[in-house]
């Protein structure tokens, strides 16, 4: 309960406490006079009510004197009842509540309240202030003969112990009742009520709260109107000028005119507004020749991409040219071949009837040779074309099969054999199939130079749709020599190869990152020395086919 009513009350403090400088210097001004004039009017009461009760003392002394000099004749003459009355006389004056007179053994000799009698111990309030020591003091000033105390009902009183001396009238006189070496007689106790005193001292007390609250109000009211001028207003000028600084408002100047200080303060930041915006249009001018230059650049590296990727396709279409001439070399000359039995068939007569179903097969076997040469030269037309970049959504296990009729005979100059273990399922992704064509040749044709080193390498070029990852993997595997961890790292940095000076460009692979990259997918590579090596490419499938399809 207690951290919770701590916790709630620093909230409301800090809830209730004033948020700015000029109103927490004006909390603060109002706090301290407010402390200083009720300390000081404390201090003045105190002061006043200490000179009052030294007063009030010495008067009651004079009094308690003045009763004790009123009975001397009376007790000289041993005329008690003469002296009762003078003393019950005296105490029906107002401020006065009991006279009593005690004997040295602390007998109540009179009282004018009918109800005193007895003894008083020693130790008792109006006897302990002489007999405190063995030998009782006879000499006290009134200062300690006087004591305030509390009655029940919770009124003050001032009781005033007088000494009544056995001077030399007294102990020489007829009745020789006391000797001379009796010093004191006995005392003399006067009550004084301070009902009147205290009303005073309120009085006393609430004028000087007035008086402190008044002046503390009335200086809170113009120290308030001070800080207000010279603080709150040059400060809220500032913190206009820094938001507008924040807004990048930098043709605000501040308003601030006044002398001192804030004035400094002032011309300061509206210097470092000055130098801030001549500062921030360097910067934009600098950004806007930045962004000119990054443009520049921009279209700079993508003619030369553009250019590195041409030229790692003529690469390419070189190492196929022999292969692919080879392959159109064939079917010509079967066509050839063809061609001089037809001139041996055909007469003046021309086709023989009996052998027109001849002609005829042997017609149909040129077609479907020319055809054969056609389909090759049209693929590799297809990959050598240089064209504009398109994406659009194609199935790449056809751009798989239609670029493996261009490189499968060179694979199989090479000795080596193909697999291909391409998904049952239409593998759909958006891009450019003429570049998506030249990754694979890249690809695979790395691979099968790898493999040179064994009798008859394996090269299997495989794809799997994941639909679950909105991708389509294409892997192409060796079984070659795999690449050692150094180099690894930087395979697909543009010029660096691993192969004879005359045999790589190295730009092959900077190429393939580089057309992965552009179409949104990835590229990784692993790779272990003399087991093989692992190229795997993610494809992002196209949004609206994935949804189409139960995505």
């Amino acid at each position: 309960m207690v951290a919770i009513s701590l916790t709630a009350m620093k909230r409301i403090l800090f809830r209730i406490a004033p948020r700015t400088l000029a109103h927490r210097l004006i909390l603060f001004v109002v706090i301290a006079f407010m402390a200083v004039g009720l300390t000081s009017g404390f201090l003045h009461v105190k002061t006043q009510e200490r000179e009052l009760l030294d007063t009030i003392i010495t008067g009651a002394d004079q009094l308690s004197n003045g009763i004790s000099s009123a009975t001397w004749h009376a007790m000289l003459a041993d005329q008690r009842t003469a002296a009762y009355e003078i003393m019950h006389t005296i105490a029906t004056r107002q401020g006065i509540d009991r006279i009593r007179i005690f004997n040295r053994e602390g007998a109540v000799m009179y009282s004018t309240n009918p109800s005193d009698s007895g003894f008083v111990p020693m130790t008792s309030e109006p006897c302990v202030i002489c007999h405190s020591t063995p030998v009782p003091i006879a000499d006290v000033d009134p200062h300690t003969r006087s004591r305030i105390f509390y009655t029940p009902d919770g009124s003050r009183h001032l009781a005033m112990v007088t000494p009544i001396y056995n001077e030399p009238a007294c102990s020489q006189a007829e009745c020789h009742a006391h000797p001379a070496s009796v010093r004191v007689l006995g005392v003399l106790d006067v009550t004084y009520g301070l009902d009147a005193v205290d009303e005073v001292i309120v009085g006393i007390e609430r004028r000087v709260f007035i008086v402190t609250v008044l002046a503390s109000v009335l200086a809170s009211l113009v120290l308030s109107f001070i800080i207000r001028k010279t603080v709150h207003r040059p400060i809220s000028q500032l913190i206009e000028g820094t938001r507008a600084v924040a807004e990048l408002d930098w043709d605000r100047p501040l308003p601030v005119s006044h002398s001192g200080d804030f004035f400094e303060l002032s011309r300061s930041f509206d210097d470092m507004r000055t130098r801030l915006k001549r500062s921030m249009d360097d910067l934009n001018e600098l950004t806007s020749t930045l962004e000119q230059k990054v443009q520049q650049r921009t279209a700079e590296l993508d003619a030369m991409h553009s250019r590195l990727s041409q030229s790692d396709r003529l690469a390419s279409l070189g190492q196929l040219a022999a292969s692919v001439a080879h392959e159109i070399n064939n079917p010509i000359a079967g066509v050839l071949n063809l061609a001089s039995l037809l001139q041996r068939i055909m007469t003046k007569d021309g086709i023989p009837q009996e052998r027109v179903e001849e002609v005829r097969r042997y017609f149909d076997q040129i077609a479907s040779e020319t055809a054969r040469v056609g389909r090759i030269v049209q693929d590799l037309l297809a990959f050598s074309r240089r064209s504009t970049p398109q994406q659009t959504r194609v199935d790449l296990n056809s751009v798989i099969r239609r670029t493996m009729s261009i490189v499968n005979h060179k694979l199989e100059l090479m000795g080596v054999n193909l697999r291909q273990s391409l998904s049952t399922e239409d593998a759909v992704v958006q891009c450019d199939a003429s570049q998506m064509q030249q990754v694979i040749v890249n690809l695979v044709m790395n691979a099968a130079e790898a493999t040179t080193t064994k009798r008859n390498g394996h090269v299997e070029i495989r794809t799997r749709v994941m639909m679950t990852e909105h991708i389509v993997r294409l892997e192409v595997i060796d079984d070659g020599d795999g690449i050692s961890p150094e180099n690894l790292r930087k395979i697909f940095d543009p010029f660096f190869t691993t192969k004879a000076e005359g045999k790589g460009t190295g730009l092959g692979l900077a190429v393939v990152y580089g057309i992965v990259n552009a179409h949104g997918g990835e590229i990784k590579v692993e790779s272990t020395v003399g087991v093989g090596t692992t190229f795997r490419i993610d494809l992002p499938v196209p949004t609206a086919y994935y949804e189409s399809h139960g995505g």
